[in-house]
């Protein structure tokens, strides 16, 4: 079965992997990728990558694949409770017509998919804060680092923000706290981050920014500011540097950590639109903020 949709101002310079997920479903990256390869997606009946970006008129034609079905097949459902819904509205920082901030808990995804089920899409889909629309994911935020997470209410925004983050006019600073100190307490971190799509290897270039905060003989505060937007950016990277962030579990187990939760904190976000500027900062969870105190970590 062919299926072809044509391009409208609304998806220009949008991303071919972000127009799939956006228009046709929650697709995995991994087979998004697999589907251009072997020209199931193609643009103009030409074969193209998925950082393709899509130009007016553009014709996307779907051969021989049901997107639909597969992800029925492999999300799972979840239907949040009224209070579920209640404690995440709670969790909110700035709410206008275009998007809400919120101060993201640690444990909960983004968006479901075949691992997660309670996600924040979801949850805030069924919220009356987007009553009449429906909320739209502009970056990634780890499941298990908590902080501020943007979500967009309408197509037009959306895309604003990812151009905003593609960029790089929209600032973030994570504060961690890691294992050890660090021997430079300012500098880069400039990495070539390696993952997988099925057994084809991809390295990726990363870049951020660091600073100690406060230290001691076992751990370290300190700030982050990624340049460059890769999955788990800072997590691996400290990891090469050798002091992995207190709670990672994901790359390596550290026997020594004294946090059940990973220490990374999506602390303050800053960009500018329609020449007004928006700053925020959210506050530490419970558990972080206890930690730092015991660990005598305050600033």
């Amino acid at each position: 079965m062919i299926k072809s949709y044509e391009i409208d101002k609304k998806s220009e310079n949008m991303r071919i992997d972000r127009w799939i997920r956006n228009f046709i479903g929650n697709y995995p990256q991994s087979l998004i990728e697999r589907s251009l390869r072997q020209g199931q997606v193609k643009i103009n009946n030409k074969k193209i990558k998925s950082s393709h970006k899509l130009k007016l008129k553009d014709v996307i034609i779907l051969k021989n694949f049901n997107y639909e079905q597969n992800i029925k097949q492999k999300k799972k459902d979840f239907k949040p409770s009224k209070k579920v819904i209640r404690d995440n509205e709670y969790n909110l920082l700035e709410n206008n017509d275009n998007f809400i901030i919120i101060n993201k808990e640690s444990g909960i995804s983004v968006q479901g998919g075949t691992k997660s089920k309670k996600n924040l899409i979801d949850i805030y889909n069924k919220s009356k804060i987007f009553e009449n629309t429906k909320p739209y994911p502009v970056h990634r935020l780890d499941k298990d680092t908590s902080g501020l997470l943007i979500i967009s209410k309408n197509r037009e925004y959306a895309k604003l923000f990812t151009s905003l983050f593609r960029l790089r006019k929209i600032h973030k600073t994570y504060i961690a706290i890691c294992n050890g100190y660090l021997k430079k307490k300012s500098g880069s971190l400039n990495s070539n981050l390696i993952r997988y799509e099925g057994k084809r290897k991809i390295v990726e270039k990363a870049l951020s920014y660091f600073k100690v905060l406060k230290e001691n003989m076992n751990y370290s505060m300190i700030e982050l500011k990624p340049i460059t937007g890769r999955k788990h950016q800072l997590r691996k990277q400290l990891i090469e540097l050798g002091n992995p962030i207190v709670g990672e579990s994901k790359y390596l187990y550290s026997e020594k950590d004294n946090s059940k939760n990973l220490l990374l904190h999506a602390y303050k976000i800053k960009f500018m639109i329609n020449e007004k500027k928006f700053n925020f900062q959210a506050d530490f969870p419970k558990y972080f903020q206890d930690f730092i105190n015991i660990k005598k970590l305050n600033i």
